[in-house]
C-alpha cells in the first residue's frame, strides 16, 4: 500500500493498530506486485497466443497448399492410369481386386473390383508356351507382378503383345524367305547333283543285258540319291515354315531314351562311345516332340561327323533355372572362329555330303520353343552345343 493508502487508513474512523497497519500496506504491496506480474504474464500470453496463431495459420496454409498439390497429382495419376494402353491391376493383401483401369478391365472383361486374383487367372488367363505371357481369349499378354512392401499387396501389369509377337513371326518369316530367295542358286545346285546321278542310275536299269547283282546295286544307289533328294527337300520346307504345330507334354527321360535308341547303334557302328546323362529326372517340356527330337539328333549327327573312331560323344540334360538345357559335346576336331561364325547360315556347309541345312533348323525349333542354342568350341579341342528351351508354365 502507498502513502496516502496508509494515511487514508489512518484517518479513516475505524481504529488500526499500529502493527495491523504495516501487515495491511504489506499485503498490498503483494497483492499490486502479484496484479502487476499476473498482467506481464497476461501480455506475454497474448503475445505468444499471436505468434501461436500465426504460425498455425502458415501451417495450415502449407496443409492446404500440400493438399491442393497431392489432390492435383492424384487427378494427374488418375487420367494417365486411365490413358494408358497398359492394363494395370492393384490387389490387396488377400489377393483381392482394389482398382483396375479401363484397359485391364477391357483386357480381361467384366468388372474387376473385389473378385478374387487367383480366380482371373484360373477363369480368363491361360498359360502360353513362353514364361511371362499368358493367352487371353484371342489376345497375348505379358504379366508383370510387383509387390507392394508398404501395403503387403500387390500390382499386375498387363501388356498386350499381340501384335508385337505378330510382327515378330512376320519379321522372322521374312527373314527366311529373304534367305531362301539368296539361296535358290546354291538350291539349284544342291538338287541339280543327286537328280543328275540318279537320272544316270536309272539310266544304266534299262540295259536288259546288265547282270541281276549289278542292277540290284545300281537300284539302290538310285534309291539312296533319292532319299537324298527327299531328304534336302524335307529340311527345306521345315526351314521355310519356321513354326513348330503342335504341342504335348513329355518327359525329358522319355525324349532322351528315343534319342539314344537312335543314335546309338549309328555310333558304336563307327567306334564312337555315345553317354546319355539325365540331369533333370522326372522333369517334362512341352512342344513339338518330334521337331524337337529332330533337332538334337542334327546335333548328334554334326558331332558324329566331327569325331573320329575311338571318340565319344555326351548328351546331357539338366534344368538351369526356368530353362531346360540340352547339351551335345565331342572331342573332335572342332572348329575355328570364322567357321563358328557361320555355322547357322543356311545350307553353309564343310562336308561334301551335307545339305548346310541341318544347324539351322536346330535353331529355329529351338527359337520356336522359345529358347536357342550356342556354341563353345575350337580348333583341336571339341565342341559343345548348348540348346535350350523355356520350362512349361506352371
Amino acid at each position: 500500500m502507498n502513502a496516502s493508502a496508509v494515511s487514508a487508513a489512518q484517518s479513516s474512523s475505524v481504529p488500526v493498530a499500529p502493527g495491523e497497519a504495516e501487515h495491511l500496506a504489506e499485503a498490498f504491496r503483494i497483492f499490486s506486485q502479484a496484479s502487476e506480474e499476473l498482467a506481464a504474464a497476461y501480455s506475454e500470453l497474448q503475445g505468444q497466443v499471436a505468434r501461436l496463431t500465426e504460425e498455425l495459420a502458415a501451417a495450415n496454409g502449407a496443409l492446404r497448399q500440400e493438399y491442393q498439390e497431392k489432390a492435383a497429382l492424384t487427378e494427374r495419376l488418375t487420367l494417365l492410369l486411365d490413358a494408358l494402353p497398359a492394363g494395370v491391376v492393384v490387389l490387396d493383401g488377400s489377393g483381392c481386386v482394389l482398382q483396375a483401369n479401363p484397359a485391364a478391365r477391357q483386357l480381361l472383361g467384366g468388372a474387376l473390383v473385389g473378385a478374387g486374383w487367383s480366380a482371373i487367372e484360373a477363369g480368363v488367363l491361360a498359360a502360353s508356351e513362353t514364361p511371362g505371357e499368358c493367352l487371353a481369349g484371342d489376345r497375348r499378354l505379358a504379366v508383370a507382378v510387383t509387390a507392394l512392401d508398404s501395403a503387403r499387396g500387390r500390382i499386375v501389369l498387363l501388356h498386350d503383345v499381340t501384335e508385337t509377337q505378330h510382327l515378330k513371326t512376320q519379321a522372322e518369316r521374312n527373314q527366311r524367305l529373304a534367305a531362301m530367295g539368296e539361296m535358290a542358286a546354291q538350291l539349284a545346285h544342291q538338287l541339280r547333283t543327286p537328280l543328275a546321278a540318279a537320272l544316270l542310275y536309272a539310266g544304266n536299269l534299262e540295259n536288259a543285258e546288265l547282270p541281276l547283282g549289278s542292277r540290284v546295286s545300281i537300284a539302290q544307289k538310285t534309291v539312296e540319291r533319292l532319299k537324298h533328294l527327299e531328304r534336302l527337300i524335307q529340311d527345306m520346307l521345315m526351314f521355310a515354315r519356321g513354326e513348330v504345330l503342335g504341342r504335348e507334354t513329355f518327359l525329358i527321360a522319355d525324349l532322351l531314351s528315343e534319342l539314344a535308341q537312335t543314335f546309338e547303334a549309328l555310333a558304336r557302328s563307327r567306334g564312337i562311345a555315345f553317354l546319355v546323362t539325365d540331369g533333370a529326372p522326372g522333369e517334362a517340356l512341352s512342344g513339338h516332340r518330334k521337331s524337337l527330337a529332330g533337332a538334337l539328333t542334327n546335333l548328334l549327327e554334326n558331332a558324329l561327323q566331327a569325331v573320329e573312331a575311338g571318340g565319344r560323344i555326351d548328351l546331357d540334360a539338366w534344368r538351369d533355372g526356368l530353362q531346360i538345357v540340352f547339351a551335345v559335346r565331342d572331342n573332335g576336331r572342332g572348329m575355328d572362329a570364322q567357321t563358328i561364325a557361320r555355322l547357322f547360315d543356311p545350307f553353309f556347309t564343310t562336308r561334301a555330303e551335307g545339305t548346310g541345312l541341318g544347324l539351322s533348323i536346330a535353331r529355329g525349333v529351338a527359337r520356336a520353343h522359345g529358347g536357342g542354342i550356342e556354341v563353345v568350341s575350337s580348333p583341336g579341342a571339341g565342341a559343345e552345343f548348348l540348346f535350350s528351351v523355356p520350362c512349361p508354365t506352371p
